[in-house]
């Protein structure tokens, strides 16, 4: 059953996109990530136009996180104040997201910067996390316990000015990184369709010290504010937002995610950290293998807008 794209401008069996937004949900179930990092890529190896995967997970991404924020929220498993200062500094950075990407669209230039941009970050993050998962299996069943080692920000960090209390995370630190974080997540999920989840989990952990019990809350609320802000601006700017694309990868994600949340809680940690770096890893490495192939058509002609005839 084929189903035309409005947007991306080209027909796609709608089985093909319920079931690849199923799959994509499964794993973000799964794994317990937001699917934004896997989903951008398998659009774009299927076809869509770098520029129309992107806008169009991020409005699948504001999806998917409200949901959750909202459950979070009942819990009260959300620390307001620090997610709201990654939300403004979010949306500062998803704006400057957005025009970049629109300038590197007009230049011609912007699937070039979106692979080299995921051949990078999932090369190295997928690297990190097979590696380690590895080294805590292999001290598994060797019956010696992994040391836990956790950067120290004692120091640069506690001599930062502006110190703001976060009293629902007991902590008080500068709003200096607080506001850095916010605003790289916010540009690279503008840029690249991508939630951040899983760069700011452990950043909040390890560098700004946040208990993990108030973690996953406060970086669904900056998420769903920094991605619905990105969507707006690139619907408005781009006009890149497919929104029948992005329904049908929403009703599979609703789907495969309840599947995956139950293979997930029958799997140790371990093999699924090794699992989900293998995953990224191998998205990286498939990046890159298109980056030096030849490919089919060795020129083509573009408007400055970077349509492609």
């Amino acid at each position: 059953m084929e189903l035309y794209l409005p947007i991306a401008e080209l027909p796609m069996n709608v089985f093909m996109l319920v079931g690849m937004g199923a799959a994509v949900g499964f794993l973000s179930g799964m794994f317990g990530v937001g699917g934004g990092f896997l989903l951008t890529p398998l659009l774009i190896f299927s076809g869509i136009p770098p520029a129309v995967a992107v806008a169009t997970v991020s409005s699948q991404i504001v999806a998917s996180s409200t949901s959750g924020a909202l459950s979070y929220f009942r819990r009260k498993a959300v620390d307001v104040k620090l997610g709201s200062y990654l939300l403004v500094s979010g949306v500062f950075g998803s704006y400057l997201g957005v025009m970049a990407f629109t300038r590197l669209r007009e230049l011609g230039q912007l699937d070039l910067v979106i692979a080299l941009s995921y051949v990078t970050l999932l090369s190295t993050i997928g690297a990190l996390m097979l590696t380690e998962a590895l080294r805590a299996i292999a001290a598994q069943r060797s019956g010696k316990p992994l040391p836990v080692k956790r950067p120290s920000t004692q120091g640069w960090m506690q001599r930062l000015p502006l110190k703001v209390r976060f009293s629902r995370s007991k902590l008080v630190v500068s709003a200096i990184p607080v506001a850095c974080l916010g605003l790289i997540i916010g540009f690279l999920g503008a840029l690249l369709g991508i939630g951040g989840g899983f760069i700011m989990v452990p950043a909040l952990i390890y560098l700004l010290k946040v208990p993990t019990a108030i973690v996953i809350g406060t970086t669904l609320m900056q998420t769903l504010g920094s991605m619905a802000f990105a969507t707006i601006a690139q619907a408005s700017t781009n006009q890149t937002v497919d929104v029948v694309l992005g329904l049908c990868l929403m009703i599979g994600g609703v789907i495969g995610a309840q599947f995956g949340a139950e293979v997930g809680q029958k799997l140790r940690g371990e093999t699924l950290r090794a699992l989900l770096g293998l995953l990224v890893l191998s998205v990286g490495l498939r990046f890159a293998v298109d980056l030096v192939l030849t490919p089919d058509d060795l020129y083509s002609l573009s408007f400055p807008t970077g349509e492609q005839l």
